[in-house]
């Protein structure tokens, strides 16, 4: 499992363009942040620097747009070159659409999301993106302090959209979804969901199958059971990455139940 390296060029040097990308020829990707001064208060970059961008780094371009209309213009910046193309939730009137309008040009896509936008609405479409973009600041300007407040976020999204990559192959495979998911399968994920938000442990949160609190209920404990055990090796084809994060996160110990959980838990046995 690799870590991407993706510098920002909010703040470099744009009289030496040139030589200021190829000082990042190492990095996996160059992330351009471009502000339209109406979804954040900046201006910064825009198409025709992106274009500059495109030709003249010796890496890939990760293009974040921070603008209105995504719908719009961020299909734009993907017939222009950008290898990556990420765009805000809150800006696209249609997320899913436009994802897929990207990836039809054959690029990646990403979706953002404010400090203050929860994960929770978009889950059953978080198949369709190669990255989610958790701000860990407010969108608009560099140099600002890192939300601790966000890491809780970052995790959520993170298992989520594993166990949803799970429930959409199953549910492909079993139910014939070509796409989407079966209303079955959308209750269990949103159970799922829900789950995930109420979990006593927060970001020390186990393995479901290591976890000493149990907090599906029988039904649904079977139902994921069943899905996660025939998906699982099939997650090692379809999304590595994904699935190596989440075997090793099944072999981290179970922490202590919280005193008050373990408490409850004391006195039913």
């Amino acid at each position: 499992m690799s870590v991407v390296i993706s510098p920002s060029i909010l703040n470099c040097d744009f009289g030496h363009f040139a030589d200021e990308l190829a000082r990042i020829s190492t990095a996996d990707y160059v992330h351009v942040d471009v502000m339209d001064n109406h979804f954040v208060p900046n201006l910064a970059l825009g198409l025709p620097l992106v274009e500059a961008a495109v030709h003249a780094s010796p890496v890939p371009v990760d293009a974040h747009l921070m603008i209105e209309d995504p719908d719009r213009w961020a299909p734009v910046y993907a017939e222009a070159g950008c290898a990556s193309v990420t765009f805000h939730a809150e800006a696209a009137s249609a997320p899913l659409r436009l994802a897929r309008e990207i990836r039809a040009q054959g690029r990646r896509v990403g979706l953002a999301l404010r400090p203050a936008t929860g994960i929770e609405p978009y889950v059953d479409i978080l198949g369709e993106f190669d990255m989610i973009l958790v701000m860990t600041v407010e969108p608009g300007f560099g140099g600002q302090s890192f939300i601790e407040s966000m890491l809780p976020k970052i995790r959520r999204a993170r298992e989520l959209k594993t166990v949803g990559a799970m429930v959409r192959l199953y549910c492909r495979a079993h139910h014939h979804t070509l796409q989407g998911l079966c209303g079955e399968c959308s209750t269990l994920l949103d159970y799922a969901r829900r789950r995930l938000e109420a979990c006593p442990f927060g970001d020390a949160k186990p393995a479901c199958n290591k976890c000493l609190a149990h907090c599906y209920s029988a039904h649904h404990r079977e139902q994921i059971r069943i899905i996660m055990r025939w998906a699982g090796p099939r997650m090692l084809r379809y999304h590595p990455l994904m699935a190596i994060r989440h075997l090793l996160a099944a072999r981290r110990p179970p922490p202590r139940l919280p005193e008050k959980k373990a408490r409850v838990r004391k006195m039913a046995n």
